[in-house]
């Protein structure tokens, strides 16, 4: 009882550690549902036939929708270390330089904010992202491809799909302390 009570504390490096490990195990046990939900989704008139191997691109919409909750989070200070530990930690991962690695990272962030905007709804980003990151305009009705735009529709279920891989900070803190 008492060690409910008392919360472990964490440096930048482990919370780094720990938000890399859990993203990419989210990512490997969730994506083949993804894959299947899309394939399977209405609103498009043929299955886009999504493989569970082809989670690469999720893996990075992912992870840059949870980047973006980071500066929320913590003090400003604090947020650049642990973003920046969680750079180092991915390029080593991807087998990138560094800079590559961020580079990667702020072309998504860009892709996302483009595709999303004027919205400024993370959520909304990740699903429109997965949309056109996927080619899914090819498999549409005709109504939606010739507007090049998602349905509406498909875009709600995969809000709903995107919001359960997104980090809860809140339950992070109540087990854990900075």
């Amino acid at each position: 009882m008492l060690s409910s009570l008392i919360k472990k504390r964490l440096s930048d490096n482990q919370v780094a550690n720990i938000f890399v490990n859990a993203l990419f195990e989210v990512v490997e046990k969730g994506f083949d549902e993804v894959a299947s939900i899309i394939n399977e989704d209405a609103a498009f008139v043929v299955s886009p036939q999504i493989q569970a191997n082809q989670d690469g691109e999720f893996a990075m919409i992912v992870l840059v929708g949870n980047l973006s909750f980071i500066e929320s989070t913590f003090e400003a200070e604090q947020a650049h270390n642990v973003e920046k530990l969680v750079f180092e930690k991915l390029a080593k991962i991807y087998g990138m330089e560094l800079h590559s690695f961020i580079d990667l990272i702020r072309e998504y962030q860009s892709f996302m904010s483009r595709k999303n905007h004027p919205s400024k709804n993370m959520i909304y980003a990740m699903s429109k992202s997965i949309f056109y990151k996927y080619n899914l305009n090819d498999f549409q009705d005709d109504y939606f491809k010739r507007m090049q735009a998602p349905n509406p529709l498909f875009l709600k279920r995969m809000d709903d799909v995107v919001q359960s891989f997104l980090w809860d900070w809140d339950v992070f803190f109540k087990k854990y302390k900075m």
